[in-house]
């Protein structure tokens, strides 16, 4: 029976269930349905020949858009499941990849044949291009991948880890740079920048752990775009990673003089204190414990200067109880130091005393830095808090981003010459100036002036700060 005699058969077939129908169904209103069959006859004939041969499948009866997709391969050469839905899950592609560490490094490697690749044959000819996009970063990244792997047999585990973090890292910078090239919805994870977009495409991996997915081995894809590793980045941060750190701190404290008494609480403000929880590891417990004990001794310290009676026997006080706090240990562990142990127990403050970096409290955090150069960054502070009695602008001007630093504390001093110059007008000079004019040096006069005034603002600058005793 031809296609012809097929259609008049359904259309009989239709009449019959309808009729069946309409008389179990009585609150439906009965009513004589027709169709006209020369018209529907020409309707089909109309139509290409093919779609009266071809075989079709069920997918196609039920697409919501009435169109009917071409049969596809998936990355194992299967069907999709669903057609017919939303792109993503017509063509699924997982995406994003994650970062590569050290956790899942492994599994990049050794599974690597074992995740989906994605090659031109798996998408229809036109549309899908956000899909298309996203596989072709996928497979960008799994050929870098394959690159990186390949030299793990000679690179040292951290190389081959710094190579695949440097494909992964150009991957989702290519994506994104093709991804806003075209007139489509960004990726959300696009919108940011730096290390927020990397982590955004972290967390948005449907596979953290670079698990093997496909069954079969798939085949390799090799990549458009050429990824030239930099081995030399990877030794600077090994370098830089292996590389013990500098320990900046200044303990022990001095002891406590009359003569050093004055210094002690003049310059209290000028020394650091520090911070105990920017050490990493165990090796650096004996920097957070030196940290801790000058930041008791510098509080002691401040209660003690405040005082207008007895501030040496105060501050001395409290400069050996911590030092013996220091010796115990928070959890009464003895520390192992050459003065808190040994022979030097026995004359454990002459042994702290001797060993200080600073005993008589002549050298501060910033007195390197107490020069004219620090006018530079220090300008806006003294103009606003410490005022001193004649215009900055001009120094300012004239030396600072003019100038490399070498070469500024040289025109400061050629800007206070010609200030001091200034003395036989007096009536043109600021008051500060035309008070120094008095002075049997009236440049010396003027340079303390400032100094003093950098040293306030420096200070100010400093107040509440701690800094890391490793760098």
């Amino acid at each position: 029976m031809g296609s012809s005699g097929a259609l008049v058969c359904s259309a009989a077939f239709v009449l019959v269930l309808l009729s069946s129908a309409s008389k179990d169904d009585r609150n439906f209103e009965q009513r004589e349905i027709t169709f006209d069959l020369d018209k529907i006859m020409q309707e089909m004939e109309s139509l290409d020949s093919p779609m009266l041969q071809k075989e079709l499948h069920l997918s196609d009866y039920f697409n919501p858009k009435g169109v009917s997709r071409p049969g596809v391969l998936t990355p194992r050469g299967r069907r999709p499941s669903f057609l017919g839905g939303p792109p993503s899950l017509d063509y699924p592609v997982k995406f994003p990849l994650a970062r590569p560490t050290s956790d899942n490094l492994q599994a990049i490697c050794l599974n690597g044949d074992h995740r989906p690749r994605y090659p031109t044959s798996y998408f229809p000819s036109s549309g899908f291009s956000k899909q298309k996009r996203k596989a072709s970063a996928v497979n960008m990244a799994e050929s870098w991948f394959s690159m990186c792997c390949k030299g793990n047999q000679t690179w040292e585990r951290e190389v081959t880890l710094c190579c695949a973090t440097q494909a992964w890292k150009l991957s989702v910078q290519s994506f994104c740079e093709e991804d806003s090239s075209v007139k489509d919805r960004l990726y959300h994870c696009c919108r940011q920048t730096g290390m927020d977009r990397l982590n955004c495409f972290n967390n948005d991996a449907p596979n953290k752990n670079y698990e093997a997915t496909e069954v079969l081995p798939v085949p390799e894809l090799s990549s458009i775009t050429n990824f030239s590793f930099d081995s030399n980045t990877c030794q600077r941060r090994m370098e830089k990673k292996s590389a013990p750190l500098k320990v900046d701190i200044h303990f022990p404290p001095g002891r406590p003089t009359a003569d050093t008494i004055e210094s002690l609480c003049r310059n209290q403000k000028l020394r650091p204190l520090y911070k105990t929880n920017c050490m990493p590891g165990e090796g650096y417990k004996w920097v957070a414990r030196q940290a801790k004990a000058i930041n008791r001794i510098e509080k002691g310290f401040k209660q003690c200067c405040k005082k207008k009676q007895d501030v040496l026997n105060c501050a001395d006080l409290k400069w050996r109880d911590e030092l013996n706090k220091y010796c115990v240990g928070e959890n009464g562990d003895h520390v192992h130091s050459n003065c808190c142990s040994g022979e030097a127990a026995n004359d454990r403050f002459s042994c702290f005393q001797d060993i200080s970096p600073d005993p008589f409290y002549n050298r501060t955090s910033v007195a390197e830095e107490l020069s004219l150069n620090t006018l530079c960054d220090s300008h806006k502070i003294i103009k606003n808090k410490f005022p001193v009695g004649f215009p900055l602008k001009s120094f300012v001007s004239q030396c600072c981003r003019p100038l490399l630093e070498v070469d500024r504390t040289n025109c400061f001093l050629q800007s206070l010459d010609q200030m001091s110059e200034t003395c036989p007008s007096r009536k043109a000079s600021p008051p500060a100036v035309r008070r120094c004019c008095r002075m049997s040096s009236p440049q010396q006069c003027i340079s303390k002036i400032l100094m003093d005034a950098i040293t306030k603002a420096t200070a100010f600058r400093q107040k509440k700060m701690k800094k890391c005793p490793l760098s």
